[in-house]
């Protein structure tokens, strides 16, 4: 049986993706969201013994929202000697380690090749993000919580 938080998760995860449709069966149960339809639904097993049912009602699924950058130092007139730091996976953008701390980096910022960025979190890891290349930081593409995916910039770095 699926937990609450995770169907979240997968929601979060399907709704910043750009497939239309998404199913997942573990232990007899099924989670088959869809976005053409903007319904999603949860069946579960039949079980002899249950404690207590849990009814999960249908949840809308929303396009994802397109968002501006955040942090932008002076106008970029030539981006292609700048490098993109890309994320590696599916998941969501926490620019410091909490809430409480300082962003690991800001525009204006020097980094190394193994100088962490920031964090994106998937399926409940937080993977630290490391810059792999020694420059200044230009540009933060995205805000702190966004949903980013597999291949997005998520900040330009003028190589030194």
């Amino acid at each position: 049986m699926f937990k609450v938080q995770e169907i979240r998760e997968i929601i979060k995860l399907v709704d910043a993706s750009s497939i239309d449709e998404f199913v997942y069966e573990a232990d007899g149960a099924k989670v088959k969201l869809k976005k053409n339809s903007g319904v999603t639904e949860v069946v579960a097993p039949k079980q002899a013994a249950a404690p207590a049912p849990v009814a999960v009602a249908a949840v809308p699924v929303a396009a994802p929202k397109v968002e501006a950058p955040v942090e932008v130092a002076a106008p970029v007139a030539e981006t292609t000697d700048l490098h993109k730091i890309t994320s590696p996976m599916v998941g969501t953008f926490y620019q410091s380690p909490n809430p409480e701390s300082p962003a690991f980096v800001k525009v204006g910022d020097k980094v190394g090749d193994e100088s962490i960025v920031c964090i994106v979190e998937a399926m409940k890891l937080f993977n630290e993000i490391e810059a792999e290349i020694k420059g200044e930081i230009v540009e933060v593409l995205v805000k702190d919580g966004q949903l980013v995916e597999y291949g997005q910039p998520l900040f330009l770095v003028k190589a030194e």
